[in-house]
Formats: structure tokens, sequence, C-alpha cells
């Protein structure tokens, strides 16, 4: 086109542009329909005023064509007038993609965007058949070489088109075969077991492993090299790979020929380079040393360990690489580090993005990176690992941004996504222990955006009624001290759904402070305020009867009459002391890291009644895998009446057996039974789970988790409460490990707005079934609750 007008524009006559130089006096434009004369004008390189000649009027008309925004440009002269005459290019009124599937349309839109192809844009048909080849490339990689992509564009009214790209993908290409030429040492099917790629299975239907995509070749070539190299190869050598495609376009052959070489031996390990960090301490990372078989896996990550301690002393774009020297006829390896530190790296801003719900100061706190300071890998690492045990956020990612125009500078930016920061529920409940509850309850753990805690809850249910308010800073001071206030009053009929008939009201008030002595622990210390009222019938339980009768001081009628009730009433003044460590990535759904807490609560002389408890409980979580998890968990429970109180006050007791016990075994049910058969709870509590965590799809994994488990534990009492057995003789519960009762099963964990649901269906592996004599373990193998997550 272009060439075209440079020749008419050669041969037109004096009527068109004039063969001799000329003055312009005068510009216009014509044939505009939505382009100002302006732009044209800003693009043009003459001016009135200027003398033009042909070569001038060249340049100028390639000027315009530059701007891709006309198919025709013609210019011509009217005596000192310069007209130029233009055909615009046509825009686009609507631009739309049908027929895709392996890709997603908006991905595809954004990158079509970017090359012109857009609502609004200046169409260039080169432009649209260059989007077309890409789209081939594309689905060639992914294998579907049958694909037929076709455009069709609709002339619009007022010079625009409307554009369609079709396209048919058709089936992805299988494999049929694939050879590896060349092994002797290792037979094919030990070689591609790690390959993604592979031909047609029994499973093939669900993992896809017979498609093929060029991505997943070039991966399987990389595990190929690995698997070798790996175990000593270190001269192996894919020597050629083809791949052959059938007429039909639907079978793939490929072949891999390779070179095994031969085994090689690491004779020596050098460190070369600028050492920021001493060289003694370097080689500690060193995991293949002289004398090993050549791992080139073990050779990465020693580079990798180094790297990140470099990263550590603000060295974070340090290259670190290991060159491997062989000596061919020995079969020797000689292994050198090459050390880059390049420059230390420093923190110019801290950035906080996604979340606008929350202080600055909140999420600043959490910092171990400081700005001004070099950037510190671990610390960053350690700062994410904060922000994301925030019970207010979903998920965080880091970004470490270079400045413009600055190579030792950088931006951290942290990508928060907020989630909802509490509970709020009301109105009509269940659950296996309250059964009907009227409930209205609020937890908040960013109030006001300042990142206290603040808990409401009003229950009534059919063994108790629960009034309660707490607030927790956890930054009281600048340096991390923690404090808690709570005040609640409770009106129970029964500790356990499965309790016999007892009641006590009880008003208490707390202050609790937790101060970290480490990154990792935290030491609490607090106090209890406690007026307690309990109240027995002539109907009770012996047990019961018997604390009420013998502890505090005593009130109601005589327990000889009829029907008559009888209580006690005390005060308490509980101290309160604890240490925790926690590693957790994560409050809730962590999969990695541990958590330790001891507790121990003592009422202290001059209490009405006097105990103390004590309360260990341990978490860890043992990556198998990046997906998959074993958690351990174990909780030890004791407690011990002192001076001239008898026992543990009834609801001091622990209780075994449930959704967050030993599943399967009916809640609250294991352990002692009071003169009615129902549970009474003892003074000494052993429970564990040990469970598989199974990998869930990333958008749900901060949401849910389901697990395979094995869990073990029971309730045991050393005989502060005397017990009977059916008959009316006595009956011990004293601590024996042969007692502990174990299931197995499935459980699944479900965060919603009204709190985490927790569900499972368990097989009790060892229960009783009890007698004429002795009572028996109650089964419930499905069983669910609602409990607070923050």
């Amino acid at each position: 086109m272009r060439n075209t007008v440079f020749a008419l524009l050669a041969l037109m006559p004096l009527s068109s542009l004039a063969a001799s130089n000329f003055v312009v006096k005068d510009m216009r434009v014509e044939g505009l329909q939505r382009i100002s004369e302006g732009t044209v004008f800003n693009y043009l390189p003459i001016n009135i005023g200027d003398e033009i000649d042909g070569i001038r009027i060249g340049e100028a008309i390639r000027a315009l064509y530059g701007q891709d925004l006309f198919d025709n440009i013609e210019m011509r002269r009217e005596d000192d007038t310069l007209i130029i005459v233009v055909q615009e290019r046509p825009s686009i009124e609507s631009f739309t993609i049908d027929g895709n599937k392996d890709i997603k349309t908006e991905d595809l839109m954004d990158s079509l965007r970017s090359v012109g192809l857009a609502r609004g844009r200046t169409f260039d048909r080169s432009v649209l058949d260059n989007v077309e080849m890409f789209l081939r490339e594309q689905y060639y990689d992914r294998g579907k070489y049958g694909v037929v992509i076709e455009s069709e564009i609709q002339d619009r009214p007022n010079n625009t088109v409307r554009i369609q790209v079709n396209v048919k993908e058709g089936d992805r290409a299988k494999i049929r075969q694939v050879n590896i030429v060349g092994n002797e040492v290792f037979d094919e099917g030990e070689i591609r077991e790690g390959f993604e790629l592979d031909t047609a299975n029994w499973l093939s239907w669900f993992r896809q492993d017979d498609r093929y995509a060029k991505e997943s070749l070039e991966g399987d070539l990389e595990t190929l090299r690995s698997f070798y190299m790996d175990r000593g190869y270190a001269d192996f050598e894919v020597e050629s790979t083809q791949v052959a495609i059938s007429p039909n376009k639907k079978d793939i052959y490929v072949t891999v020929n390779i070179d095994e070489g031969d085994v090689y031996t690491i004779s020596d390990v050098k460190l070369v380079g600028d050492m920021v960090v001493e060289e003694a301490f370097l080689r500690n990372f060193i995991l293949a040393q002289p004398g090993s078989v050549f791992n080139l896996n073990l050779l990465t990550q020693t580079a990798d360990l180094m790297s990140f301690r470099l990263g550590e002393e603000g060295y974070a774009n340090a290259e670190i690489e290991p060159v491997p020297e062989l000596d061919h006829e020995n079969k020797e390896a000689a292994i050198t580090f090459y050390i880059n530190p390049q420059s230390r790296v420093y923190v110019r801003n801290i950035n906080f993005r996604g979340v606008d719900q929350v202080d600055d100061e909140v999420l600043r706190r959490e910092m171990r990176q400081m700005e001004r300071s070099y950037l510190s890998n671990r610390l960053v690492d350690r700062s994410k690992i904060r922000l994301q045990r925030l019970p207010f956020v979903e998920r965080v990612e880091v970004e470490n941004e270079p400045v413009p125009g600055s190579p030792d500078l950088v931006d951290v930016n942290f990508d928060i996504e907020y989630r909802m920061p509490g509970q709020f529920s009301g109105g009509v409940g269940y659950s296996e222990s309250q059964k009907l509850m009227l409930n209205g309850s609020v937890v908040h753990t960013n109030f006001l955006g300042t990142g206290d805690r603040v808990a409401v809850e009003l229950n009534s249910g059919r063994f108790q009624k629960l009034y309660s308010v707490s607030h927790s800073d956890p930054y009281r001071t600048m340096d991390n001290l923690r404090r808690t206030v709570s005040v609640n009053y409770r009106d129970i009929s029964r500790f356990t759904s499965a309790s016999s008939e007892f009641s006590t009201k009880t008003f208490g008030a707390t202050l609790d402070y937790g101060y970290p002595i480490t990154e990792f622990q935290t030491l609490s210390f607090g106090a209890t305020v406690q007026h307690s009222e309990l109240l027995a019938f002539t109907g009770s339980t012996l047990q019961v009867q018997d604390w009420v009768l013998n502890n505090g001081e005593q009130f109601g009628s005589d327990v000889t009459g009829s029907n008559s009730a009888f209580g006690t009433e005390f005060d308490t003044l509980e101290l309160i002391a604890g240490w925790t460590y926690d590693s957790r990535n994560r409050a809730l759904f962590a999969n990695r890291g541990m958590r330790q807490q001891l507790f121990l609560s003592f009422a202290v002389p001059g209490s009405d009644v006097e105990f103390y408890q004590a309360r260990y409980s341990f978490t860890k979580y043992f990556p198998i895998t990046p997906k998959w998890v074993v958690r351990f968990n174990t909780e030890l429970g004791f407690g011990e009446a002192l001076g001239d109180t008898t026992a543990l006050p009834p609801y001091k007791q622990f209780y075994g057996g449930g959704p967050q016990s030993v599943r399967g075994f009916k809640e609250s049910y294991l352990g002692p039974r009071d003169s009615a058969g129902r549970p009474y709870g003892g003074n000494v509590l052993v429970a564990s789970q040990l469970e598989l965590i199974l990998p869930l799809p990333d958008k749900w994994a901060s949401q849910a988790r389901a697990s395979l488990f094995y869990d073990a534990g029971n309730v045991f009492n050393t005989g502060e409460v005397q017990f009977t057995d059916r008959l009316g003789a006595p009956l011990e519960y004293k601590p024996d490990f042969e007692e502990l009762r174990t299931s197995v099963g499935i459980g699944v964990q479900w965060l919603a707005p009204l709190g985490l649901f927790r569900f499972s269906y368990a097989f009790p592996l060892n229960p009783y079934d009890g007698n004429d004599r002795y009572f028996g373990d109650e089964l419930e193998r499905f069983q669910f609750s609602i409990g607070q997550a923050f």
C-alpha cells in the first residue's frame, strides 16, 4: 500500500504537487472522521512557513503511517496550501473470542488488549494475523494440533468493525509411545516413574497424563537429567528428542536418546569469591563432601542454603553457582562454588496492600524486618508468618520490588487478604452438648481496626446460662505486653448434657497478662476472683452430695428431708501462670511449626476451697511433602485438692470423649461414672490425636481442613472421689494406659461466620461393652460441634 502511494506520488503532475519546491502558507486535512486535525498536525513534521520538496513530503507520509491510524495517505497542493488526504483505519466496535476452553478468555483478553485488539482501538489486520498465529502456538504447546482458528470481520457504521475469533480446539493429542534409547543401567520403567507424561493407563481418565503438552515434556526431560545426575552420572546427556505426530494429529510418539555416562565421585569442594560470610561458616552448609558420589540435588541444596545465609545479611541478590570440573580419566568431579554476593540491599519502604480495615500500626508492629535496614530474608519470612497468624488475615504474599534507579534499594510489599475478623451469631442453635439453644454472641478480633479482641456472649441453653464480656489488647505496652480482662456469670444445672442433676451459680472476673520472652515464647500470669454457689438435691448422685456437704459453707434444708435442696457457697482467688511456645505458621489451619502450652492454676490459701490444676498441650506438624502433613497433638491434665478440701470442685473436673477429644465415643462419657451411671469427670486427663491432613485446593486451604485420624485417651481419678459400680460396690478409675480408648476415622473442619464447624465419623477400636456390674462405653460414630475459632 505504502509503495503504491509513493509511486503515484512520483507520477503526480503539477495539478497535485508542483515539481519544484514551495513554501507552505496553509494546511488542511480531508477525510477525517474520528481523529482531529490537531492530532494529524501533531505528528506531521511540516509547519506553516516551511519550504518543502519531495523528500520532505516522503518523510511526512512515513511519519503519519508510523502512527498506525490510516490505511491511505495522499498529499496535494492547491496554490500554496498543502492538503493532506487520509483514509482512517476503522476502530474496533467489539472484540470477542468464542470456543476457547483450555485458555481462559480473561487471560487472552488481557494479552490481546496489550497489543491493541480491544474495543475502541484502531484496527490493524496484521495484528489480527499475528494474534491468530499466537493462538495456534499456544494450543500446539498444549498438544492440540488439530486446532482451527478463524476470524470474522464485520463492517459496522461510522467506520467501525466487529471482530469475532472462533476457536475449534479439537482433542489434545494422546501419547501412544514413549521410548528412551541408550539406557543400560536403569530400566525404562524406573526412569519414567517421575514423569508427568505417560502412555494410556487405567488412571489416565483422571490424571490426564496421556495428553501431550510441550511444557510437560520439557519438565520430564529435566526430571530425566536429575534422575541420573542425582545418582552420580555427572556427564549424563540428552542427545536428542524427537516428537512425531500421526497424520490425523491425534497421536504422539516421543523418542528420547540419551548417553548415561559414568558414575563420578567428588574429589574436592572449593569456595571461590567474595566471602562476606566466613568461609568456615559457609562450609557448614555443604551437603556433598569429598569422597561421596556426585549428586546434583545436594549441590543445588547447598547453593540454596548458602544463598539463604547471605540473604540474612542483606545480600538478597547473591549468586552462588556450583560448577563441576570433571576428570574423565579418574571419574572424579572437583566442585567449585562461585560466590558473588553483589551489593547489600536495603529496605526503603514496607507497604501493606489489599487491606484498609486495619490500622497501619497493627500490621507494622508485627514486622521483624525494619525500614532503612538491610534486607534479611529470614526477617521478611518471619514478618510474613506473624501477619498470617493474625486471626483476621486469610493469607499473605510478599514481594521485594526494586526501586528504579537504585539497585541497592527495594520496597517490601505485603499483599494481604482480609478475612472476616470474628464470629457473629444470634437466634436459635443446636449442639450435641446443649441441644436447643437461644444465643447471641459477638467475637471481633479487630475491633475498630485496632487489632483488639472483644467478645460478648449471651447463651441460654438446656443445661446452662452464660453471660460474659472480655477484652484483650495484644499490645498493651510497647514491649508487646498482652492484657485480657473478662467478667462472666454462669448458671449451670449440668456441666455436660449427660451429667447428673446438679446446679451451680458462679460470678467471676479475670485479669491476665502475657509477656513475650523470645520470638516464640510467652509467659503469662493472672488471677481470677470467683464466687460460687452449688446446689444439690436429695435425688442427686452420691458424689455430688458428698462434695456439697463437705466443702465450702453449707446452706439449705436438711439432707434427710423429702425432695429437699441443700448447697454450699465459697469464694476463691485463683492465681494462674503459663508458658507458651508457638512457632506455627498460622493460628488457624496451620501446617508447619509447633505449639506447646503449660498452664498452672492455684487457689491460694485462705480461699474457701483450695486446689491446684496443671494442663499441658503439645501440637506439632510434620510435613511429608509440600501438600501432605502429619499433625500430632496431645493434651495432659492433672488436678488435686489441697488442705481441707476433699476433691476438685465438680466444675473443675476433666471430661473425655467427643469431637475435640476421642472421637467415636459419646461426648464426656469416657472416664468415671457417678452412682447414676452418668459422667462425673476425673482429675487426670490423657488425650492424643494423630492426623494425616489431606491436601485441599488452595482456595479452601485457609477455610477448611480434612484429615484421617487416630485418637487415644481417657479420663481417670486418683481416688479423691469415691465411685461405685452398678451393684454399689466400690470402683476405682486409677490411671492405666491399658484403659486408653482408641478410634480411627475421618474429620472435617470448616470455618463459617457462626464459628468453627467440626464433623467426624469414627470407628472405635477397643470399646468396652459393659455388663450387669460395670458401665460400658457409649458410642457415637458421627459427631459434630460448633465452637469458637478465634
